[in-house]
Order: C-alpha cells, then sequence, then structure tokens
C-alpha cells in the first residue's frame, strides 16, 4: 500500500491518510471487506503517531467507508458509499504512472513530490504564463 505523507504540507497529517485511503477505497485499489493495515503498523511505518492514523480511521469510519471490529481490525465496507469521478480516476491513473516513473528513475519519494511542486509551482508562475 503506497501512502505518502507530507510533513511540511499545511493539510494535516490525519487528513492526508484519510484522503488517500478514501481515494483507495473509490478507485477499487482496497476492496470492500478488505483489512486495512492495523493502526500500530501504519503509524510505524508512514512515522506517524498511532492517535493520528486512529483518527483517520474514525473519520473513515464515520462517513461509512470502512467500520472498526474491534481486536479483528478495521475492515473496507461492503458497499461504501463513495463515488469515483471520472476526474478522479485519471488522476489516480496519472499518479501511479507518474510513481512507477519515479521508481524507473531512481528517485525517491521526497525527490518526486519536489518535482511535482515545481511542476505546478512553474504553472501559476505570473512569468511562465507571460512566455
Amino acid at each position: 500500500m503506497r501512502i505518502w505523507i507530507d510533513e511540511s504540507a499545511r493539510v494535516p497529517p490525519y487528513e492526508q491518510l484519510r484522503a488517500q485511503l478514501r481515494l483507495m477505497v473509490s478507485s477499487g485499489r482496497l476492496k470492500p471487506r478488505e483489512r486495512l493495515p492495523p493502526i500500530r503498523s501504519m503509524a510505524e511505518e508512514l512515522r506517524l503517531a498511532p492517535g493520528t492514523v486512529a483518527r483517520a480511521y474514525r473519520e473513515l469510519e464515520w462517513a461509512g467507508i470502512v467500520e472498526g471490529r474491534g481486536r479483528a481490525g478495521t475492515f473496507v465496507v461492503d458497499e461504501p458509499p463513495v463515488a469515483f469521478s471520472v476526474v478522479e480516476r485519471q488522476l489516480a491513473d496519472a499518479a501511479e504512472a507518474f510513481a512507477a516513473e519515479a521508481d524507473r528513475l531512481g528517485a525517491g519519494q521526497q525527490a518526486a513530490m519536489l518535482a511535482l511542486e515545481t511542476a505546478f509551482a512553474s504553472r501559476s508562475d505570473p512569468e511562465m504564463e507571460a512566455d
């Protein structure tokens, strides 16, 4: 499971995690009845506090996307109430292709994210628009 948490982003880590898990459910990368990693494992892997992961899971549960089953874990519900638009699907596909290309080039996650941020910044740079 590929999840990126940008520690320098203005978006809190729990929200980044929640949004990415929601997208994975929407896109079918996380299937109905599939178990999410345990909170402690996810926290360790992402270098987050367990409470941060728990909050993301809790918000997904409130939204009816996952259900907690106590010690059994947290699972994607049978029919998640998330619609996946064409634009979201295309973005997910483009992101996957970009990640694969970054891996092929031997670029790490931070370098890839910096390249993406730079690309977005150059698109909104007024000097770039004048050219």
